[in-house]
Order: structure tokens, then C-alpha cells, then sequence
């Protein structure tokens, strides 16, 4: 599974065209807030666990349950790693005011979700899919485990329940039980899963695309503290993973997969965290904007030094 460069850009274009049409219908008020927030919610509890549930194979192979379980590990390794980079580079005693647990935040989670199941499925196929389900596992865990623990400093039973209960999460692990244990759900019901999950991709893209548009774009590239953070999230995060998953000796799919991912601009769910829990909303906002902004000149850059010549 190797990255050809120019099918990949024709791709990227094509996804960047998808959210262009997000942003012209917010800009025309075809969308509304309500109506991303209601589209959101759809994504992240139906669409998104309904195509994680059928990326699975029919029938079990060792091939593809090992690229399942290497994506599951790699995403635990980035995941710790970007912790740790994270906290040493985001301190209070290089970052002054209230931003710490804002970039650390996106430093360690990307879009992984709304960004990332589109770009590795039209980039890689299945083969990328079942490495992206082992690696939303680690991720999922790590953001509603640490990612509010980032802003609350608590862990609760409120906390730990959103882990065990969060739909991508079910789906993923309900898919692979399947999976390893042969069992083939009726045709009816398995193509009526996947006509649901088909609307991930430009569904996910169209919400992108209307919060682009919600932004004041003329104010948010004057925040060099801001400007800072995106920039180092959008190189360091593949850089260390590339280099990190290389050292371990990770399947070449694995690596390909993951410094993908991390070469995404940072999570929209920040500024619904920090909405949701304390933190510094409309800093946030605006972070998210700028690293989605820059991505479009960095992501292509970074996948062809790290991942041109696979």
C-alpha cells in the first residue's frame, strides 16, 4: 500500500471542493448553527460508527487483523508521545496567559474523526481503514479520557462512562468481534449499514466547510500565539510520528496511516471541549480555523518528505 503523489492531490482536491460547498451554503445561510450542531451529533453517533462498523472484511484474515491491532498499538505509542511532547513544549513557562491546556489539546488531537476517515479512505481503501479503526480506538480513548482531564484536572464517573459508551468506539469493537469470530450479519442489514456510513465522508466535510465560513478570518492570522501552535502541531505531529512508528518498526501501512492522521489540522472538538468545559472558547475557535487554514499548504508538504518516496 504506497502513497502515489498525484492521485493523492487529486483527491485532496477533491475533498477540498466538497468543503468549499460547507462554506458557500453557510456563507448563503443555507446552514445554520443549529444545523451543524444537529449534523455534528448524526456524524458522531450514527454515520461515523455505521462505516467504522463495515470497514471489517467478511471473512477473517491474519493480514487484516494484524493491520487492525498495529493501528490499535501505534495509536496508543503516538498518543502517549504527544502527551508527553505536548506538556513539555506547552508550559507555563514558554506560554504565557491562558492557553495551555488549549494547545496542548491541539497538539495531541487532530481531525482525526471528521477529516481523517474521508482522507484515509479515498487514499488508501480498506487495507488504510482497518489501520484507521485500530488507531481511532487510542485516540477516541485518549480524547474523552485525557482531553477533558486537560481542561477539568478530574476525573470523573461522567468521564469514564463517555469512554465505554462512545458509539465509535462500540461500533469498532463490535465490527472486530465479528470479525475475528466469523460471524456474517444477513446482506440486507450489512448493506443498509453501509448505505448509512457512505454519508460520512461529504457530511463530514460540509460541517468543516460551514465552520470555516462562521470564522473572521481578517482577525484570527494576528494571533501569533495561535499562529505558533497551529504551525507546531501541523509539523511536529507527523514528524514525531513518522519517526517514532519508523524506530519501532511499524508495517509500512501502519506508518503511512498514522502520519496521515497526524499531518491533519487540529480537532473541531476543541472548541467544543473548551465550550463544554471551561476552557478559553473563543481562542479555541479560533485556533482550530487557523491550523485548518494552514493544513491546506502544510499536509501536502508534509506527506511528500515523510511519505513521498514509500
Amino acid at each position: 500500500m504506497n502513497i502515489e503523489l498525484p492521485i493523492f492531490y487529486t483527491r485532496l482536491g477533491a475533498i477540498a471542493i466538497i468543503m468549499a460547498l460547507g462554506f458557500l451554503l453557510g456563507k448563503l445561510k443555507l446552514i445554520s448553527d443549529k444545523t451543524n450542531r444537529e449534523l455534528t451529533n448524526l456524524l458522531l453517533v450514527v454515520f461515523m460508527p455505521a462505516s467504522l462498523f463495515v470497514a471489517f472484511p467478511a471473512e477473517y484474515d491474519e493480514a487484516s487483523a494484524g493491520l487492525f491491532f498495529s493501528g490499535l498499538l501505534a495509536g496508543a505509542i503516538v498518543m502517549f508521545a504527544l502527551i508527553i511532547l505536548a506538556k513539555l513544549i506547552f508550559n507555563k513557562k514558554w506560554i504565557k496567559g491562558d492557553l495551555h491546556a488549549e494547545a496542548q489539546f491541539a497538539l495531541i488531537f487532530n481531525n482525526a474523526t471528521f477529516l481523517g476517515y474521508p482522507i484515509v479512505a479515498s487514499t488508501f481503501g480498506p487495507g488504510g481503514i482497518l489501520a484507521y479503526c485500530g488507531f481511532i480506538i487510542s485516540f477516541n480513548i485518549a480524547l474523552f479520557s485525557y482531553g477533558i482531564w486537560l481542561f477539568e484536572k478530574r476525573i470523573t464517573l461522567h468521564l469514564l462512562l463517555s469512554i465505554i459508551l462512545n458509539p465509535n468506539i462500540i461500533a469498532v469493537l463490535l465490527g472486530m468481534a465479528l470479525f475475528l469470530l466469523g460471524i456474517r450479519l444477513p446482506n440486507l442489514v450489512m448493506d443498509a449499514v453501509s448505505y448509512v456510513g457512505g454519508a460520512t465522508t461529504p457530511l463530514s466535510l460540509i460541517c468543516i466547510g460551514y465552520m470555516l465560513s462562521c470564522a473572521q478570518l481578517s482577525k484570527v492570522f494576528k494571533k501569533w500565539r495561535l499562529l505558533l501552535a497551529a504551525i507546531i502541531q501541523l509539523i511536529l505531529g507527523p514528524v514525531a510520528t513518522w519517526g517514532l512508528l519508523t524506530i519501532f518498526n511499524f508495517p509500512t501501512e501502519v506508518v503511512q496511516v498514522c502520519t496521515l492522521i497526524q499531518a491533519l489540522p487540529t480537532a473541531t472538538s476543541l472548541s467544543l471541549f473548551a465550550v463544554k468545559y471551561g476552557g478559553n472558547a473563543s481562542e479555541s475557535s479560533e485556533l482550530v480555523t487557523i491550523s485548518t487554514l494552514l493544513s491546506v499548504a502544510t499536509m501536502p508538504l508534509m506527506i511528500f518528505l515523510l511519505l513521498g518516496a514509500t
